[in-house]
Formats: C-alpha cells, sequence, structure tokens
C-alpha cells in the first residue's frame, strides 16, 4: 500500500517542519507530516525568484496543496531531507511527477527525481528524462537527456534543458519535430536541429537560435535564427512562410506575407510580392467575425513596370488592381445577408495575378437576404457579372449588321440583375387531403447591348438591350393514393400566372413583341401513376415499377415574342422526364397535353449493393408543342422534345460498395435508335489505385448553329506507389479533333507532419488550341512550421 503525505507549497525551505514523533506506517517507523492548520507558510515560498518568474507564482494557487505517494518515505533528520521511493508520484495544481525516487532538500527548497522521470505539465506536455531538478513550486528546473512531447503531437529533445520562472525553457543541443499517432512505429520524416531552442510559454513563442532543416538525418537548410508561434497558438502575429512564383509575363516572384492577430475576433494579413519584370503587387485582407456572422474584405494593386507584355489583352494599362468583400450576417427572426463583391481594374487581373489570394473571387457578385425555415423559404437576390474573357470579334453573315461581331462589347451585353425575389411556402395543414404550396418568382435585369449571332440566316438572341422584368406565381395541388393492390395514383393539378414588364431598346429586335405589359395564364391538371411490384430473395429485393404521367393544359402563349433569359438551358434525360415543366426556368412555360411514359428496375442487396435503371419516352398528345416552335434564343430546338414521340432517354446507376460506382445518362433517336446524347462516368478503388473515367458525347444541333458531333473522354487517376508516396495525373482528350484539350500529372507526398506535391498542366481549351497554357506547381509544407509553393506559368 502506497503512503501518501500532503504538503503545502514552499514548506521545504519555510522551517515550519518537524518530524512528528510517534507516527509510525509499518515497514518505515517515524516518518515527516506537517500541520495544515499553522499558517507560517500560507502563503508560497519561491527560491531565486526572478523578474520573469515574478508573475508567474503570482498565479499559483495559495490553498494547492502537493500530495506525494510513494512506496517508502524516509526523513532523514540530520541532512533535513525527505527521501521517497518506489512507485513515486506527485500531484500538484495540475502538475504531475512520477520517478523511481524523489529527494526533498529543504534546505535548498528543491527536489532531485531519479529513475523513469515523467512529468505531466498543466498544458498537456509531458517530459520524459532520467534525472530531474526542480524546485518545490515546479517554476524552475533543470534536465539532462530530456524528451517533451506536446498534445498538438510535437517533439523537443535536447541534451539538457534549463526551465526558469515556470514560463521559458531553454533547450541546448536540442531537435525539434513532430510525430504521428504512432510515434515509436513511426519515425519522423524532418526535424529541425538548433544550438538552442528557447520555448517561451507565455508569449507562446519558439525561437530557434543556429539552426539546421533536415531530411533523414540529412541537413538540406541553414538558418541562423528562427521564429514561430507556439504549436498551441491558432492565431499568432508574425511572418508567414514565403512563396515564389514564375511567369513569362511578370517574371520571377516573391511573396513575403505578414500576420496581424489584433484581436480573438479579427485579424489582417498584408503581403508584398516582388516581380522582376512588373514590380511590386501589394495586397491586404481584413477578416473579423461578429456576433452575428462574418466578413471580409480585401485589395490587391500594383503600378505595373511594364504593361505592353500583355497588349493581347485588357492588362495593358499601368494601374491594376481588385477590391473584394464577402460575408454573411444574421439580421433577425431567421433572416440573413450574404454577399460576395468582386470588383476588377481590367478582365485579366485575377487570372494574371493569381498570386492575389484575396478570398473567394468571382466573376459573378452578388448580394443576398435569405430566410428558411422548415419547408418554407424567402430571398431576394442581387447580380453583377465581370467577365474575364476578352473580345474576339468573330464576324459572321448575320442579316442584321450590328451582330456582325459576336464577340465584341461582351461585357456590354452582361445583364444587372436585381432584383430575384423568390417566396416557396408550403402549407400545414393538407388541403382536400393533399399538400398544396405557393411559389413566386420576381426578376428583373437590364442590358447595355443586345447579344446576338446568326444561325443560317436566323437571328437567335442571348439578350436583348433594354430593361425586362417578370412576375411569376405558381400555385400547386398533388395527393398520393394507394389502393388495396399497391397502385399508386398522384392527381395534381397547378395554375400558373406569369406578367412581363418589357422596355426594349433595341427595336431592330423585331420578334420582340413591342407590347409594355404581357401577361399569360396557364392552368394543368394531371395525373401519375405507379405500380412497384417487389420481388425478394435471400440476400436481397428487386423492384419492377412501370410509371405513367399525364398532363392537360392550354397552349404556351406568346412563343417567340417575350424574353427568354433563365429557360436557355434544356437537358431532356430520366432526371426531367416526368417533371411537370421540363424548362430550367420561369421565361418558358411548357404548354399542350402531354403523356411521360417510363419503366423502372432497382435491385438492392442487404449487403448495401445496388443497380438502379430507367428507360421512358415523352408524348406529345394534343395542342402546340412548346419544343417544336422557337423563342428568340431557340433552345427548345434540337431537345428531343420537339417532335410527337420524343427521342428514348435512360439512365443507370451502380455502386458495387467495393470501390466501383457507375452512372450514366443516354438519349437515343426517336426514329432509328441513333445515339443523340451520353454521359457516363465510372469510379473505382483497388488497391493503392484510385481512377475515375467520364465520357460524353453530343450530336450536332444544328439549329443552334453546332454543325458537328462532340465527343471526349476525361480520365484521372492517382496511384499509391509507397505508404505515403502517391502519383496523379489527368487528361481530356477530344475524339472527334483528335487531339489533347488538358492534360497534368504529378507526384505528391503526404503524412502528419509533411505534405510535398509537384505537379504539371497543359491547357489547350482557349483560343481553338492555338495557345498552350503550361503551369508548374510544387508545394512545400512542415506541420506547426508552415506551407509554401513555387509555380510558374506561360503560353506557347
Amino acid at each position: 500500500m502506497a503512503n501518501k503525505m500532503r504538503l503545502k507549497p514552499g514548506l521545504l525551505n519555510s522551517g515550519a517542519c518537524a518530524p512528528v514523533r510517534g507516527l509510525f506506517i509499518r515497514g518505515l517507523g517515524t516518518v515527516i507530516a506537517c500541520s495544515l492548520i499553522t499558517a507560517p507558510w500560507a502563503a508560497p515560498v519561491v527560491l531565486a525568484q526572478s523578474p520573469a518568474s515574478a508573475s508567474v507564482s503570482a498565479n499559483v494557487n495559495p490553498n494547492a496543496e502537493m500530495l506525494l505517494e510513494a512506496d517508502d518515505l524516509t526523513y532523514d533528520y540530520d541532512r533535513d531531507k525527505i527521501l521517497a521511493r518506489g512507485k513515486v508520484q506527485i500531484f500538484y495544481d495540475g502538475y504531475t511527477l512520477e520517478a523511481d525516487e524523489v529527494i526533498f532538500d529543504r534546505g535548498s527548497g528543491r527536489m532531485f527525481a531519479k529513475g523513469n522521470v515523467k512529468m505531466a505539465e498543466p498544458d498537456g506536455n509531458i517530459v520524459t528524462t532520467q534525472e530531474m531538478e526542480l524546485t518545490d513550486n515546479f517554476a524552475e528546473g533543470f534536465a539532462r537527456s530530456l524528451q517533451v512531447d506536446s498534445p498538438q503531437r510535437t517533439r523537443f529533445i535536447a541534451e539538457s534543458a534549463n526551465r526558469e520562472g515556470g514560463n521559458v525553457t531553454t533547450f541546448n543541443n536540442g531537435l525539434y519535430t513532430v510525430y504521428t499517432r504512432q510515434p515509436a512505429e513511426k519515425p519522423p520524416l524532418w526535424r529541425l536541429r538548433a544550438q538552442k531552442i528557447v520555448h517561451n510559454q507565455e508569449e507562446k513563442v519558439i525561437r530557434f537560435e543556429d539552426t539546421q532543416l533536415e531530411f533523414f538525418g540529412t541537413p538540406i537548410a541553414y538558418v541562423p535564427y528562427l521564429s514561430m508561434p507556439d504549436p498551441s497558438v491558432k492565431r499568432k502575429s508574425g511572418f508567414l512562410t514565403p512563396s515564389g512564383s514564375v511567369s513569362s509575363n511578370l517574371g520571377y516572384g516573391l511573396t513575403v506575407p505578414y500576420y496581424w492577430a489584433l484581436d480573438p475576433h479579427y485579424d489582417l494579413t498584408v503581403s508584398a510580392t516582388g516581380f522582376t519584370k512588373q514590380g511590386a503587387l501589394g495586397t491586404a485582407v481584413w477578416r473579423q467575425e461578429l456576433e452575428g456572422g462574418k466578413y471580409l474584405i480585401s485589395g490587391a494593386l500594383i503600378s505595373q513596370q511594364d504593361p505592353s507584355a500583355f497588349t493581347t489583352s485588357s492588362g495593358n494599362r499601368r494601374w491594376r488592381g481588385a477590391l473584394h468583400t464577402e460575408g454573411n450576417y444574421v439580421l433577425f427572426d431567421s433572416w440573413s445577408l450574404g454577399w460576395n463583391l468582386t470588383y476588377k481594374s481590367d478582365r485579366a487581373f485575377l487570372s494574371d495575378y493569381s498570386r492575389a489570394e484575396l478570398g473567394s473571387t468571382s466573376d459573378v457578385s452578388q448580394v443576398s437576404i435569405s430566410r428558411y425555415k422548415d419547408r418554407n423559404a424567402a430571398s431576394i437576390y442581387a447580380y453583377a457579372f465581370s467577365i474575364s474573357q476578352e473580345d474576339y470579334n468573330t464576324t459572321t453573315n448575320a442579316p442584321i449588321g450590328q451582330f456582325a461581331k459576336v464577340g465584341s462589347k461582351l461585357q456590354d451585353k452582361q445583364p444587372f440583375v436585381f432584383p430575384v425575389a423568390d417566396v416557396n411556402y408550403v402549407f400545414d395543414q393538407p388541403i382536400a387531403g393533399g399538400e398544396l404550396s405557393f411559389d413566386s418568382n420576381f426578376t428583373s435585369l437590364t442590358r447595355a447591348e443586345t447579344d446576338a449571332y446568326s444561325v443560317n440566316g436566323v437571328n437567335r438572341y442571348r439578350g436583348v438591350d433594354g430593361t425586362f422584368s417578370r412576375w411569376s406565381v405558381n400555385t400547386q395541388w398533388r395527393r398520393t393514393l394507394i389502393d388495396p393492390i399497391g397502385q399508386m395514383f398522384t392527381p395534381f393539378a397547378y395554375v400558373r400566372g406569369d406578367l412581363f414588364f418589357l422596355g426594349s431598346q433595341d427595336k431592330n429586335v423585331t420578334p420582340l413583341t413591342d407590347e409594355a405589359f404581357v401577361g399569360r395564364v396557364l392552368p394543368a391538371v394531371g395525373m401519375e401513376y405507379r405500380y412497384p411490384f417487389i420481388a425478394s430473395f435471400n440476400g436481397g429485393n428487386q423492384i419492377f415499377e412501370p410509371i405513367a404521367q399525364i398532363i392537360v393544359r392550354p397552349d404556351e402563349q406568346r412563343i417567340g415574342e417575350l424574353p427568354n433569359e433563365d429557360a436557355q438551358s434544356l437537358v431532356f434525360d430520366t432526371t426531367t422526364l416526368f417533371e411537370y415543366d421540363k424548362f430550367s426556368g420561369y421565361d418558358r412555360a411548357e404548354g399542350g397535353t402531354r403523356a411521360n411514359l417510363g419503366f423502372s428496375y432497382k435491385l438492392q442487396l442487404d449487403s448495401g449493393e445496388y443497380l438502379s435503371t430507367l428507360f421512358g419516352r415523352s408524348f406529345h398528345l394534343s395542342g402546340r408543342n412548346s419544343f417544336a416552335k422557337a423563342d428568340l434564343f431557340g433552345s427548345s430546338l434540337d431537345s428531343g422534345l420537339d417532335t410527337r414521340q420524343s427521342d428514348y432517354v435512360a439512365g443507370f446507376a451502380l455502386d458495387t460498395r467495393r470501390g466501383v460506382t457507375l452512372g450514366s445518362q443516354a438519349r437515343f433517336d426517336s426514329d432509328d435508335l441513333s445515339l443523340r446524347r451520353l454521359q457516363m462516368q465510372a469510379t473505382g478503388s483497388y488497391g493503392p489505385v484510385v481512377s475515375t473515367l467520364a465520357y460524353a458525347f453530343l450530336d450536332k444541333q444544328p439549329n443552334l448553329g453546332i454543325d458537328k458531333k462532340r465527343e471526349e473522354i476525361l480520365a484521372s487517376s492517382s496511384l499509391r506507389i509507397a505508404e505515403n508516396w502517391r502519383l496523379f495525373g489527368g487528361v481530356r482528350y477530344d475524339l472527334k479533333n483528335e487531339n489533347i484539350v488538358q492534360d497534368s500529372g504529378g507526384l505528391g507526398y503526404d503524412d502528419e507532419g509533411f505534405s510535398m506535391s509537384l505537379s504539371y498542366q497543359q491547357d489547350r481549351s482557349r483560343n481553338n488550341g492555338e495557345t498552350v497554357n503550361r503551369t508548374f506547381f510544387f508545394r512545400f509544407g512542415l506541420r506547426t512550421i508552415g506551407d509554401t509553393q513555387v509555380s510558374s506559368s506561360g503560353g506557347l
């Protein structure tokens, strides 16, 4: 049974302790004990207190007790020492000390631990050594051949170490590194070797003097002085790791960032990047967290030394820069404000100066106010578009002269959109036994230049000069009924109304109606039928499900006389087969009576594997086919729905639960089943290999000016060649033109303490493949030290 003793801090040199006669513990005889009531030493006594340790000692809990446990406790009255032997444990104010033997010297107020010494500090550090000398309040000490492990899995190893004031630890001839979760099984890849390492726990800074960076025990770099935050610190002012770049237009570049941790809730990062060809680029990023959200403000500015390096782009100017802000904030009653705004001096700044890390910059700036609660939502958005593409001035034989240069004035052709207001509401209580919902959308946009092109002598319009607004309201009801044999009947009905406010400034767009206000109403009723058959077997089940849907409604009104801004993209496949309205936006509204038929099959295994397929077709039964008559953009033509009997669509999905997944969407011609559209993707992992393969085929769309078939394949793969090493690469290949659009490759290493990657990419997607943009990228990161990177880019 271990013997215990409770002591007060500072008692060893207080002179207040004396042997307690007559106190006998079996096997020990007379032992020492001190009263906890008399208080000559109620306040701690500190030995050789320095100014640095005064504040630390003042923080010692004056009521803290020291608990000593050992197999054998002996008091040496002649030398005024206490000896503890055998499984010694000392507990004091968050510290725990374990050793084979501890000697308390009351005369000097110090204790000496020997044999398998292990000390746990209040901050979680673990110190291990064979011998250690400490003051009785653990504020100062000395040890030889010690190791210190932190909760952040960092490690100090040194020939000797001194601790002063309970705050500053100096490691002599020390090593610093990180270790994995199994340190004994996996030695560190890198380490810092220094003549002196000073760890200031109050300032939370580690300083290295005469330092070498070693990999596999071999020095690769020397730094006379290095300072970094304590690994426990998440935010600390100071210089961050520099990074470099090489560019054909910018020259060699070096970025040096400095981080200011001004407050727990806000900070500032400033960076200076020097380019040998263009001068100095300055950037600043301010971040702040608020009680109800957070925001970021950033900016970059440069006065270019050689603007003529950008003669082929809008970057041919002296001053260039960008401003950016983003954030979100909770206002009241679940309403939130969000924004992401970017202003740039020219179209190419963000791509030319990609070193300027300003946040989530985008060509689309937006501001929103939104509220989401349960199944209901409301939002208001504003959008502005600042493109990166340069004007290309491609001449066509459009019948109207102003459309001859379709690639000119591209920025003026971008709209400013405000507002886009949506309300989506689902009533809580059933109406006539079914679900009643309400949707509303109001969109208004302004464009300064008509965006048009010609197809076979017919003008198509992506957008028209002027201001256009539309208010759409849709009320929908549906209910699902299941009969005794499992048939599912879902009757539904909706009424949609649209009101257009037209302010066209381009009188040459003759198809567009000259009315200022145009309204349309489109009611619809329909029924959806499903009859799933379930066949169970030992290990899983199969589901066979025929699906039929019919929708009855009047014809779409004003086709080709109204603008189409948000419904220009139309993809007919199994994901849209049973949509009530297959158009992608509000500007078009599907009309006429239509039937959609399909058959679904699912195979599900108890072990998790599944196979899902859907095959179907759509039929226009009566009225005007909305997809057969072109709007101003012509988006509905060549969609596969523009004939009375649509093309066939099929979808397929497979998950083997063994690392292989497959998915595809296909459309086949209604007459000869020839392939019109196909998208396939497969991912797989087997052993050290992880791969993705994607294939896309798009048939000609002559009504949209696309006279050639398009066919591409995209492949990427990663190969783990060792425990932490991987090779990776990818290629995008144009099968029709027989050329490589993009290709990339690289080598990477990642573990818990070190990461590195080297990659190379070629991109020929711009300018019809005439320009090849090549990018080299090297990233190097040491955990707790920092990351850096070097990149080069240029076009040939």
